[in-house]
């Protein structure tokens, strides 16, 4: 609960002032001109993919994940690049978590350019306000949102009131100066953005890093996006030497992958205009008790009840008595529905303890009645297949493509024609 107080005022005090008010003004949105505005490189290609093209002047960027998961490494990158490409326009770096030294110190163990990077170590969002006037940044970073206070609130760093208040006076600020800002945001034990999901509406983007503190990959994604399209992701490898770009996922995620081994298959996956490799893996053992586990990491758990309905109703795949459990290899989330056949033929492969044939790809939704349904950009998806080598494609029948592809229409079809 958070405690508001609003001065009180009469009906005739009210009404005086709406009188006082000056009247607005619309325009016609056809007469409206529109200025191709330039936007401001980053230096990572996976970055400017994520952001729609590059930095756009006078956005507010909103950067959340995880602690440890590269937030304040990747911003530190993006202020090296900008300052130094930028004339006379250093990039401001405002911290209030750390001190001074610690940013020089990372600064120094990820070897960037310095020289075009101004820091603060300063919480006050008025000071910071006074800071971008005089120091006129060409890229303003603030690490983090819930260290910022206002002078107008009396309560504490971090609450909803002061988040939502400093977050409101520096998009303000951005807007009318043409200032990119790029304000970092922790996140709650479930993973969310803390404070007010008001503060994601004020916001021109929300960029979350994703990944398993197991791994080294970090997946950047984008959760909104006025400049562009949400589904696009980058794709970084966390280095001593900082974030590194990864342009060819598919094939750093399928090199560890062994061959003639049951219950793993290749499927293909579209994350925004990239197709995507990967590795599913499925284990089927007998279950010691009486409910067995149905276990998934990296893809959604009730859709894999599903899967094991579908195999066991309209596969003939027995998997009633049995501990299942299926991976996605790499540390990586799939959400894409066209995973569905590919995990389905692995677990086959578990229970019948038969390798998948090398060189072959999964591409499928499973319907309920074991239909194997058409997905999108089937082409992409073939051409990233052929393109690392794989030459034998299964995917839906109803989907139009060319190449190494085996058309499936049901379930049953292809495990037939895989498994026998």
């Amino acid at each position: 609960m958070i405690e508001e107080v609003d001065a009180a005022s009469s009906s005739s005090s009210s009404k005086k002032r709406l009188s006082t008010i000056a009247g607005g003004s619309a325009t016609r949105l056809g007469s409206v001109d529109v200025e191709r505005v330039r936007r401001i490189p980053t230096g990572m290609q996976e970055l400017d993919r994520v952001l729609g093209g590059g930095i756009v002047p006078g956005s507010m960027v909103l950067v959340g994940g995880d602690p440890g998961m590269g937030k304040s490494t990747l911003m530190l990158q993006l202020a090296s690049h900008v300052g130094r490409v930028s004339e006379e326009r250093p990039c401001l770096y405002v911290t209030g978590e750390e001190s001074l030294h610690q940013i020089k110190q990372r600064a120094e163990r990820l070897g960037v350019d310095a020289a075009g990077i101004v820091v603060a170590s300063e919480t006050n969002v008025e000071r910071i306000v006074h800071l971008i006037a005089n120091e006129n940044p060409s890229v303003v970073i603030v690490d983090s949102v819930q260290t910022v206070t206002t002078e107008n609130l009396e309560s504490s760093a971090g609450s909803v009131a002061q988040v939502r208040e400093c977050t409101s006076l520096l998009t303000r600020v951005a807007k009318e100066r043409g200032v990119p800002m790029f304000i970092i945001g922790h996140v709650t034990k479930d993973g969310m953005i803390a404070g007010p999901k008001v503060l994601e509406h004020i916001v021109d983007a929300v960029l979350q890093f994703e990944g398993d503190g197991t791994y080294s990959y970090r997946v950047l994604r984008a959760l909104k996006n006025r400049y562009g399209s949400t589904n696009e992701i980058g794709v970084f490898d966390m280095t001593s030497l900082g974030l590194r770009e990864v342009s060819n996922p598919s094939e750093v995620l399928l090199s560890q992958r062994s061959v003639n081994e049951s219950g793993t298959a290749i499927v293909a996956v579209m994350e925004g205009t990239r197709p995507l490799l990967i590795e599913v893996q499925a284990l089927v053992s007998p279950s010691g008790y009486s409910v067995p586990q149905r276990v998934c990491t990296g893809y959604d758990n009730r859709r894999l009840q599903m899967i094991l309905a579908v195999l066991e109703k309209r596969g003939g795949v027995q998997v009633r008595q049995a501990d299942v459990f299926v991976n996605v290899a790499g540390g990586i989330a799939v959400q894409d529905p066209a995973v569905d056949l590919g995990i389905a033929m692995a677990i086959a492969s578990s229970v019948t303890d038969q390798p998948l044939p090398s060189g072959v790809v999964f591409v499928g939704e499973l319907g309920l009645t074991g239909e194997v349904r058409r997905v999108s950009h089937l082409d992409q998806r073939v051409s990233e297949s052929t393109r690392l080598g794989l030459e034998r494609i299964y995917a839906p029948a109803r989907g139009v493509s060319s190449g190494p592809v085996f058309h499936v229409e049901r379930l049953s079809e292809a495990l037939r024609m895989v498994i026998g």
